[in-house]
C-alpha cells in the first residue's frame, strides 16, 4: 500500500512543471540514551518538523516521509508549547492539525517509508532532503549507515540538504564507520574522522550554550554528546548565533538552522533552491 501511495505522489509531482519532491527524514526512536544508563522519552520537535513541511506543501512540492526502519516517528510532547511558534497560537494549531491529518505518528496508518525503500525508489526521484530536530536524532540518525549513503548522494549531486537544531548531527552519518566514530565521541575522544564529506563546511546546530539553558528538557539526565561538540570534532566550521534566535547558515548545498526558531528559515532557504 505504501509503495502505491508513494508512487502516486511522485507521479503527481512529475506532472507539475515547478513541483519537486522533498524527502523528510525523521528518527523512528522515542527514547534517548543518556549518561549513567538513564533514558529520556522524546521525539521530533513539532514545530521543527511541521513549519517546514507546511512551507514545502504551500509552495506546491510533494513531501515524502522516511524513517530508518519505516516505523512511525514520535513527537516530543514537551515541544507542544506555543513559544516554539513565537507565541502564535493559530500557527501552533495549524501545525498540529496538519500533523493529525497526515497521521504521521499513527502506529498503523503512518505514511512513512524506510530508507531502504527510498533507495529502491531511487535517490534521483527526490530533489531535496530535510531533517528536523528534537533530541531524538542523537539516538540513531547520527550513525545510520543508510542515511549516510543518502546524504553522500545528495552531496555529490549538489541537492539542497536542510537540517535544524539537533537534526544537524545527522551529518555525522556520512562519516566512514559512523557508528564507531560516534561511540568514540561519546567516550570523550575528539579526533577528526577521515574523509568526512562536510569537513570545512560552515554550519550550525543547537549550541552548547542552549543545551545548558535547556537542561530541564532532560529530566535531570545528561546527554552523552552535544551536537556542537560532535560537529566541531568532525571538522565543521561551526557558526554560533545568539541563543534562541533565528540563525540559518548556508554553505554550498547545505542549509542548517541553529534551534527551533530557525526551522522556518531553513525551509525558506531550501525553497529558494528548488526550481
Amino acid at each position: 500500500m505504501k509503495k502505491t501511495i508513494i508512487a502516486g505522489l511522485l507521479a503527481a509531482a512529475a506532472n507539475l512543471a515547478n513541483a519537486g519532491t522533498v524527502l523528510v527524514v525523521v528518527s523512528d526512536q522515542d527514547k534517548l540514551d543518556l549518561q549513567e544508563g538513564k533514558r529520556l522519552q522524546t521525539g521530533f520537535f513539532i514545530n521543527e518538523l511541521m513549519e517546514p513541511v507546511q512551507a514545502f506543501i504551500a509552495a506546491g512540492h510533494t513531501v515524502v516521509f522516511a524513517t530508518p526502519s519505516g516505523k512511525a516517528p514520535s513527537a516530543d510532547q514537551k515541544s507542544d508549547d506555543v513559544n516554539f511558534w513565537g507565541g502564535n497560537e493559530k500557527a501552533r494549531q495549524e501545525s498540529k492539525a496538519l500533523l493529525a491529518t497526515l497521521k504521521l505518528t499513527s502506529k498503523t496508518e503512518s505514511p512513512v517509508i524506510s530508507l531502504a525503500q527510498v533507495k529502491r525508489i531511487g535517490y534521483e526521484k527526490f530533489h531535496a532532503v530535510f531533517v528536523p530536530g528534537g533530541h531524538i536524532p542523537m539516538q540513531d540518525l547520527l550513525k545510520d549507515k543508510a542515511l549516510g549513503e543518502l546524504l553522500a548522494d545528495f552531496h555529490s549531486m549538489n541537492k539542497p540538504t536542510g537540517l535544524t537544531c539537533h537534526g544537524t548531527i545527522a551529518l555525522l552519518s556520512a562519516v566512514p564507520d559512523a557508528r564507531g566514530y560516534v561511540a568514540a565521541l561519546e567516550s570523550g575522544k575528539r579526533a577528526a574522522p577521515p574523509n568526512w564529506i562536510y569537513k570545512g563546511y560552515k554550519m550550525t546546530a543547537f549550541t552548547n550554550e542552549e543545551e545548558e539553558q535547556s537542561k530541564a528538557f532532560l529530566d535531570g539526565g545528561r546527554m552523552k554528546l552535544f551536537p556542537q561538540d560532535g560537529l566541531v570534532a568532525a571538522g565543521a566550521a561551526f557558526a554560533e548565533g545568539k541563543p534562541w534566535s533565528e540563525n540559518v547558515v548556508e554553505d554550498r548545498e547545505l542549509i542548517t538552522g541553529q534551534n527551533p526558531q530557525s526551522a522556518k528559515g531553513v525551509a525558506v532557504a531550501m525553497l529558494k533552491r528548488l526550481f
